[in-house]
């Protein structure tokens, strides 16, 4: 089934717990500053509207697609965000890039482990869950395997990341919208 417009954008932002996800994801639509652009989280809608685990065939997997999908046919442009392992997540990311009508980016954060648990400890939710729990999540280099994620180092800053992502969708920083 066809999504969105020609004119729309869907960012998929994905990688380990602690790689910044988030920070990029908040960090692109502040840039952008215009009205128009949807984050949707992976852990919002798992761990906090449906307070679910993460696992294979998840309620969230279709309730991620839809919100992508709804608010895509309603001209937004979107990120989605969240570690959206490949195993999990990799057909329903593939099916809503393909049936996009308008501009597709995928984005894979690729942070060490030991970095990762350095960005960890500056985070609000590291008295929620530590390294233990971390490492039982931890997929080292799970990019989707048709290779159309861009690859996204350590050594690229959460702004430096953003410039590219826009620059990459052809989208233009603006003024600040009129609430």
């Amino acid at each position: 089934m066809l999504t969105g417009s020609r004119d729309t954008v869907l960012i998929v932002i994905r990688g380990n717990s602690g790689s910044g996800k988030s920070t990029v994801a908040r960090t692109v639509r502040d840039i952008y500053r215009k009205r128009g652009m949807a984050v949707i989280g992976q852990d919002v809608v798992r761990r906090d509207i449906l307070r679910e685990l993460d696992r294979p065939g998840g309620v969230n997997i279709g309730l991620l697609d839809l919100m992508c999908r709804h608010a895509l046919d309603q001209g937004y442009h979107v990120i989605l965000e969240g570690i959206l392992t490949r195993s999990r997540y990799g057909d329903m990311l593939r099916a809503l890039s393909r049936d996009h009508r308008g501009t597709s980016r995928g984005y894979y954060l690729d942070v060490p482990w030991e970095e990762t648990l350095r960005r960890h400890r500056t985070r609000p939710q590291r008295d929620q869950f530590g390294p233990d729990e971390m490492r039982r999540w931890w997929l080292d280099h799970d990019t989707l395997p048709d290779g159309t994620e861009t690859i996204i180092g350590e050594d690229s800053a959460a702004e430096e990341t953003a410039r590219l992502i826009l620059r990459d969708a052809r989208l233009q920083a603006g003024e600040a919208s009129q609430l």
